[in-house]
Protein backbone atom coordinates (compact mmCIF):
# COMPACT_ATOMS: atom_id res chain seq x y z
CA UNK A 1 0.00 0.00 0.00
CA UNK A 2 2.90 2.43 1.18
CA UNK A 3 5.02 1.46 -2.35
CA UNK A 4 1.41 1.99 -4.42
CA UNK A 5 0.76 5.43 -2.68
CA UNK A 6 4.54 6.45 -2.90
CA UNK A 7 4.38 6.78 -6.67
CA UNK A 8 0.90 8.46 -7.28
CA UNK A 9 0.79 11.12 -9.32
CA UNK A 10 -1.94 13.36 -6.45
CA UNK A 11 0.59 12.38 -3.25
CA UNK A 12 3.16 14.77 -2.82
CA UNK A 13 4.87 12.17 0.63
CA UNK A 14 3.81 9.36 2.26
CA UNK A 15 5.37 8.74 5.79
CA UNK A 16 6.07 4.71 6.52
CA UNK A 17 9.37 3.57 7.29
CA UNK A 18 8.97 0.44 5.36
CA UNK A 19 9.68 2.63 2.50
CA UNK A 20 13.20 2.95 1.73
CA UNK A 21 13.02 6.47 0.77
CA UNK A 22 12.26 7.36 4.39
CA UNK A 23 14.79 9.04 6.49
CA UNK A 24 14.74 6.33 8.99
CA UNK A 25 14.09 2.94 7.07
CA UNK A 26 17.51 1.35 7.89
CA UNK A 27 17.22 2.26 11.70
CA UNK A 28 13.27 0.64 11.58
CA UNK A 29 14.83 -2.23 9.56
CA UNK A 30 16.88 -3.17 12.60
CA UNK A 31 14.41 -2.48 14.78
CA UNK A 32 11.19 -4.38 13.33
CA UNK A 33 10.99 -7.98 13.24
CA UNK A 34 10.87 -10.43 9.75
CA UNK A 35 10.61 -6.91 8.32
CA UNK A 36 7.13 -5.91 9.29
CA UNK A 37 7.36 -2.40 9.43
CA UNK A 38 3.44 -1.58 10.88
CA UNK A 39 0.32 -0.69 9.81
CA UNK A 40 -0.22 2.86 10.14
CA UNK A 41 1.18 5.53 8.00
CA UNK A 42 0.89 9.14 6.70
CA UNK A 43 0.21 10.80 3.48
CA UNK A 44 0.34 14.02 2.23
CA UNK A 45 -1.64 15.78 -0.20
CA UNK A 46 -1.63 19.33 -1.41
CA UNK A 47 -3.67 21.15 1.01
CA UNK A 48 -6.25 20.53 3.23
CA UNK A 49 -9.34 20.40 0.93
CA UNK A 50 -7.80 17.70 -1.39
CA UNK A 51 -7.26 15.58 1.90
CA UNK A 52 -10.94 16.34 3.51
CA UNK A 53 -12.22 15.99 -0.07
CA UNK A 54 -10.29 12.83 0.09
CA UNK A 55 -11.34 11.40 3.10
CA UNK A 56 -14.60 12.45 2.44
CA UNK A 57 -14.95 10.43 -0.59
CA UNK A 58 -13.47 6.90 0.90
CA UNK A 59 -16.09 3.96 0.96
CA UNK A 60 -14.63 0.89 2.32
CA UNK A 61 -12.08 3.05 4.49
CA UNK A 62 -13.68 4.82 7.69
CA UNK A 63 -12.86 7.86 8.45
CA UNK A 64 -12.21 7.90 12.38
CA UNK A 65 -10.19 10.16 15.01
CA UNK A 66 -9.41 6.65 16.23
CA UNK A 67 -6.67 4.22 14.37
CA UNK A 68 -7.08 1.23 16.08
CA UNK A 69 -9.41 -1.76 15.11
CA UNK A 70 -10.12 -4.54 12.94
CA UNK A 71 -11.03 -1.63 9.61
CA UNK A 72 -8.87 0.61 7.86
CA UNK A 73 -9.23 4.18 9.18
CA UNK A 74 -8.43 7.63 7.95
CA UNK A 75 -8.14 10.33 9.62
CA UNK A 76 -7.62 14.06 8.98
CA UNK A 77 -5.83 15.36 11.91
CA UNK A 78 -5.44 18.94 11.03
CA UNK A 79 -9.29 19.20 11.61
CA UNK A 80 -9.79 18.21 14.73
CA UNK A 81 -6.61 20.04 16.55
CA UNK A 82 -7.53 23.37 18.21
CA UNK A 83 -7.19 26.49 15.48
CA UNK A 84 -4.64 27.81 17.37
CA UNK A 85 -3.02 24.98 17.98
CA UNK A 86 -3.06 23.13 14.70
CA UNK A 87 0.88 21.59 14.25
CA UNK A 88 -0.31 18.61 12.02
CA UNK A 89 0.36 19.72 8.01
CA UNK A 90 -2.76 20.48 6.34
CA UNK A 91 -2.67 17.82 3.92
CA UNK A 92 -1.78 14.97 6.27
CA UNK A 93 -4.21 12.17 6.26
CA UNK A 94 -3.33 8.98 8.40
CA UNK A 95 -4.05 5.55 7.59
CA UNK A 96 -4.76 2.53 10.28
CA UNK A 97 -4.64 -0.41 8.10
CA UNK A 98 -6.89 -2.95 9.08
CA UNK A 99 -7.63 -6.94 7.73
CA UNK A 100 -9.24 -5.56 3.92
CA UNK A 101 -7.50 -7.08 0.74
CA UNK A 102 -4.44 -4.44 -0.25
CA UNK A 103 -6.43 -4.27 -3.53
CA UNK A 104 -9.47 -3.14 -2.07
CA UNK A 105 -7.80 -0.37 -0.13
CA UNK A 106 -5.89 0.41 -3.21
CA UNK A 107 -9.40 1.30 -4.96
CA UNK A 108 -10.77 2.96 -2.65
CA UNK A 109 -8.23 5.41 -2.58
CA UNK A 110 -7.85 5.29 -5.92
CA UNK A 111 -11.06 6.50 -6.63
CA UNK A 112 -11.39 8.97 -3.91
CA UNK A 113 -8.08 10.54 -4.85
CA UNK A 114 -10.03 10.69 -8.68
CA UNK A 115 -12.93 12.41 -7.15
CA UNK A 116 -11.15 14.73 -4.74
CA UNK A 117 -9.29 16.13 -7.81
CA UNK A 118 -12.39 16.17 -9.36
CA UNK A 119 -13.95 18.74 -6.40
CA UNK A 120 -10.28 20.52 -6.13
CA UNK A 121 -10.44 21.55 -9.95
CA UNK A 122 -14.37 22.60 -9.96
CA UNK A 123 -13.21 24.91 -7.10
CA UNK A 124 -11.14 27.00 -8.67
Amino acid sequence: LAQYLSSHPLITAVHYPGLASHPHHTLAKRQMENGLFGGVLSLEVKDEIMATATAGALETIQRATSLGGTETLMEHRASIEPPERRVSPQGLLRLSVGLEDPNDLIRDLDRALGIAKQVVSEGT
